[in-house]
């Protein structure tokens, strides 16, 4: 027969198992479990079960602990997890890809019917069609304002109707309606609210980033820099080769400029001391275009 533990009890063995995973993980998924039944959370543990540990609590006694273990231990990363612990949500400590243990989560979701003066999480639409109903259910419609026809003795919606919209609450028409059609609109799950890595914390959407994503994003940032570098004419090693290219253009514009304005092939110089001086400037600015093009 198993010891029933008092509530002191109960928060010791609580306080010991977090600290273990506090010692033992360094990265966290702080999850959403609004609306989540007992049997999901079991099969989201199961499917979790091996680098993944589920923890849920209280947010005032996960507080509690992660401040006394800080002490302890003088790891002050953790408490980079305390403003997350507001509302209903637990932690997803794993030792495995981040990404995979959030798409893994993902998987958990289920379908759930509308409820009397639940706040909807998404648009809920309607979609035009044959309803199986009879035409005495056609005043029900008329009350939410929903267009329809007898067609073959039962009930069709003309078009789709926005019947709730987001952050709206459901009321006890729509829940009915949707009940009737056998529409169960929502999806509930864990939703993953942040990310903790090791003292670092960030948005579960940086989860999504690719090598490609990082690798345009760091692109985008060297352009930036390097059109700033150039307008200010300010040397980096972003803007280098561009300043070496323009200086090599300029050179070779004034290189032709001078071709142009002497016209050697044209009109022979007389003088063969200016002539002389002249020929070595341009050969100066040669060599000096050439030094930049391949520098």
């Amino acid at each position: 027969m198993a010891i029933k533990l008092s509530k002191a009890e109960k928060k010791v063995q609580y306080d010991k198992k977090l600290c273990r995973l506090l010692n033992e993980y360094t990265q966290v998924l702080i999850v959403a479990a609004d609306n989540v039944g007992s049997n999901q959370m079991q099969n989201i543990r199961k499917g979790l079960r091996g680098d993944s540990v589920v923890l849920m609590g209280k947010n005032t006694l996960i507080r509690r602990c992660v401040k006394l273990h800080v002490e302890n231990t003088g790891n002050k990363a953790l408490l980079n997890l305390l403003p997350l612990l507001v509302g209903n949500v637990g932690m997803i400590f794993t030792k495995g890809d981040l990404k995979e243990v959030s798409e893994e989560v993902a998987k958990y979701k289920v379908g759930a019917p509308a409820r009397v003066g639940l706040v909807a999480p998404i648009d809920v639409i309607v979609p035009p069609g044959n309803t199986g109903l009879d035409p005495s259910q056609t005043s029900f419609f008329q009350v939410l304002n929903i267009p329809t026809k007898i067609n073959k003795g039962t009930v069709e919606i003309i078009t789709p109707v926005e019947l709730i919209r987001k952050g709206e609450k459901v009321g006890s028409s729509e829940a009915a309606l949707l009940a009737k059609l056998g529409i169960r609109p929502f999806s509930y799950g864990l939703v993953v609210l942040s990310v903790y890595n090791d003292g670092s914390v960030f948005s579960p959407e940086v989860l999504d980033l690719t090598d490609d994503d990082l690798i345009t994003k760091f692109a985008s940032g060297v352009s930036v820099v390097t059109s700033l570098s150039l307008a200010i004419s300010y040397p980096t090693l972003a803007a280098a080769p561009h300043m070496f290219i323009n200086a090599y253009k300029n050179v070779l514009a004034l290189l032709l400029l001078l071709l142009q304005k002497l016209h050697l092939h044209q009109q022979p110089l007389r003088n063969q001391k200016r002539k002389r001086n002249l020929l070595r400037n341009l050969m100066t600015i040669w060599d000096l275009a050439c030094l930049i093009r391949f520098e």
